[in-house]
């Protein structure tokens, strides 16, 4: 399967930069309806050096980060503002099963609701097609 947006593409997108990208590709989009990104997750991350040494797991907080970051990129495909803020408002997430070194996640994000000044997404993250987290989160639209 071909990649609808590359590595650079995001970081054209998003609003985060180097060490803090949490998405690597976006492999499906419908724009106002849903989006399935990629991350690659190594060892050699900056992250591991401290979570935890000798047991490397992904930290929680950092997949709710690549869900949300989905979900701007959600956003951003279906507004006219690229330049406006996203803040995350709110989160209610349920980890299931442990992210490590090796795994490819993907993050899927539906759009409950959207509007002008914010929006709601259900968000789940996977490795090898079994549910590891899944999250409600909704986030303010500020624009300039």
């Amino acid at each position: 399967m071909s990649n609808l947006l590359g590595y650079n593409d995001v970081c054209r997108l998003l609003p985060q930069t180097y060490p803090f990208i949490m998405v690597d590709v976006v492999e499906e989009l419908e724009p106002g309806k849903r989006i399935v990104c990629r991350k690659n997750i190594t060892g050699n991350e900056w992250m591991f050096q401290g979570h935890f040494p000798g047991n490397a797991i992904f930290p929680g907080v950092l997949l709710i980060e690549g869900m949300a970051q989905a979900a701007i990129l959600l956003a951003r495909a279906g507004s006219s503002s690229v330049e406006a803020t996203y803040m995350l408002a709110g989160v209610k997430t349920r980890f299931l099963k442990p992210v490590v070194p090796g795994d490819q996640v993907r993050f899927v994000c539906e759009v409950i609701k959207f509007a002008s000044v914010g929006g709601i997404v259900d968000a789940e993250v996977s490795v090898d097609g079994e549910v590891v987290a899944k999250s409600q989160l909704t986030f303010s639209i500020q624009s300039h």
